[in-house]
């Protein structure tokens, strides 16, 4: 009778009875930085009493680089848009390849990035990424994993993101330095850079003595929700003089929402966007906005995820100052400054 093959023992057997996750094991078992002496000599001994053996067919596998990028993208953001841009503009000097993968419709960031796996891409950068941070950290024992211009802190994950804070603290000094007291901020309901803003603009409020003039109000990503909130602020009873929103496009719609009930912008209300989107620097009216500089983020995410791949970085966080540029949605408070009071509803907070 023949004896049954014995199971062969994978990395994550070597993860799971060292306590310690797959990247980690992978790390040690290649010689490659980013653990210590005591981390490797633990898990060492765990593979030897297992009695693990590297498969050399997929270690020669892996060693026939793809020199594939994998970039997950959002279709409807047009900051994405501008990083993919930079993207394929810092690529052309180097033998890197990008292969996009869009989350639209029924494909979200997860499906997007299991497509590139299978393309075999050497490492993953996810431009705005809403996984939770199980998912990211599964991803990152896989493949090196640049997360840009979202706020988070996931072992493994690389972080290149601008200060949200720092740019919504910066919209409000701006705003006041014009002589307004009630700003409204418009919120960018489940989008994940919306907690770091929404807690800078508060902030920001409290360091200017305005706390109590402080006023949140729902939002979310698109226009429409800009023109939505537009409407909130024609009913109050306490009109603002100026609104800080989430993107350009919510501040696009709250110019149009005021425009189109005659209230003038910066005449009687001024409005700062975020993100610096091209298509807002003219139009309607031209928006004062946070640039988020897309072309440095590109840059510094395709490096990170260049030399991840070539294990010569161990993950980090880079946080970017971000600036104000001023155009024409913004200017001085003035006694006509605010909206006419048309019903008393409360703005809520």
């Amino acid at each position: 009778m023949t004896p049954r093959a014995r199971k062969q023992v994978t990395l994550a057997d070597v993860a799971r009875e060292a306590n310690c996750s797959v990247s980690l094991v992978s790390i040690v078992m290649r010689d490659a930085v980013g653990a210590s002496q005591e981390t490797r000599h633990r898990v060492k001994a765990v593979a030897a009493r297992l009695g693990y053996r590297p498969d050399q067919r997929a270690r020669a596998l892996r060693s026939t680089r793809s020199g594939q990028i994998g970039v997950t993208f959002d279709v409807h953001q047009p900051f994405h848009a501008e990083i993919i841009d930079g993207l394929y503009t810092a690529a052309e000097a180097g033998n890197h390849e990008l292969v996009l993968s869009a989350v639209v419709g029924a494909v979200d960031d997860r499906r997007a990035a299991e497509t590139l796996l299978r393309d075999r891409c050497e490492a993953l950068i996810m431009i705005g990424p809403s996984l939770g941070m199980a998912r990211l950290r599964m991803l990152a024992d896989e493949v090196p994993v640049v997360a840009v211009a979202r706020p988070l802190s996931c072992p493994g994950v690389d972080v290149i993101r601008i200060d949200d804070r720092g740019g919504v603290a910066a919209a409000v000094t701006h705003l006041v330095g014009l002589g307004h007291r009630r700003i409204v901020h418009v919120d960018g309901g489940k989008a994940p850079s919306s907690p770091e803003r929404r807690a800078g603009y508060l902030e920001a409020m409290a360091a200017h003595g305005l706390s109590g003039e402080a006023t949140i109000l729902p939002g979310g990503l698109e226009q429409e929700d800009g023109i939505r909130a537009a409407a909130q602020l024609l009913a109050a009873p306490e009109p603002p003089t100026a609104v800080s929103a989430f993107n350009d496009r919510v501040a696009s719609g709250v110019i149009q929402g005021l425009v189109s009930a005659g209230v003038s912008v910066p005449g009687r209300v001024s409005v700062v966007g975020f993100d610096n989107a091209r298509r807002y620097e003219s139009g309607l009216v031209p928006l004062t906005t946070i640039d988020q500089n897309p072309a440095l983020i590109a840059k510094l995410a395709l490096e990170r995820a260049i030399g991840r791949a070539a294990e010569r970085y161990l993950p980090s966080e880079q946080v970017l100052i971000p600036r104000l540029i001023e155009r024409a949605s913004t200017g001085p408070v003035s006694e006509a400054a605010g909206l006419p009071a048309v019903t008393t509803t409360d703005l809520g907070t």
